[in-house]
């Protein structure tokens, strides 16, 4: 297109939207941006909506944390897991797998590993999704991207009902703290090949979610 033609056709478009060419439409807010569950409703959701998704999903005692652990990746196979530096010591139980720390390690050498171990920075109960933002218990984003099983740890004061919660949630780190958000919902799967499912294309086949609850003192 010439140049003559592009204004010609610019000018024909201004002159349609009179005065308002320049002026943003305002932006509806009417969607649902708040949750109506109580937290032992909306912790519920977030377990039966992970389990929608073919991942694991299992409530368990902040006490009996570390066992729970070991038992995942024992149920797996997994006897080299990947961690994170932040990883709390108490999650890494003695007669578990052996507990690998990011030093960092290269992309092979997590690919040699037979799992990851890390926290979450929350969970959306609506969609079954796991956030994570690179937060020390969470490592940076390969850790769960190359490794074939991901065990991952949530607390339940982390649940929030809507995307918009966490959206909210969220907006510091993202804007403030520029750190790198992951969505994760159940593990990799994509239909995109001959509409057949295909797991761990990009991401891990087997995730499992520990849904942690504090023990009243």
């Amino acid at each position: 297109m010439s140049g003559g033609s592009r204004e010609l056709i610019l000018a024909s478009v201004r002159a349609a939207l009179g005065d308002s060419a320049g002026v943003a439409a305002p932006i509806p807010r009417e969607y649902r941006r708040s949750g109506s569950l109580d937290a032992a409703e909306a912790i519920d959701l977030l377990c039966e909506r992970i389990g929608d998704y073919r991942a694991e999903v299992a409530r368990v005692a902040e006490g009996e944390l570390g066992e729970a652990i070991a038992r995942a990746f024992a149920s797996a196979g997994a006897a080299r897991v990947c961690v994170p530096t932040g990883v709390p010591a108490a999650w890494l139980v003695e007669g578990g797998p052996e507990f690998v720390a990011d030093a960092p390690l290269t992309l092979d050498q997590l690919d040699k590993l037979d799992g990851v171990l890390t926290g979450a920075t929350l969970a959306i109960a609506e969609t079954g999704t796991i956030v994570l933002t690179a937060g020390p218990t969470e490592g940076r984003r390969a850790l769960t991207l190359v490794p074939d099983l991901h065990v991952c740890v949530v607390g339940e004061e982390q649940v929030v009902e809507t995307v918009p919660e966490a959206m909210s949630a969220l907006a510091e780190l993202a804007t403030e703290q520029r750190r790198p958000l992951t969505f994760i919902s159940g593990p990799s799967a994509t239909s995109d090949i001959e509409l057949s499912r295909v797991e761990g294309v990009h991401g891990p086949r087997n995730l499992v979610v520990l849904v942690v609850h504090k023990e009243l003192q």
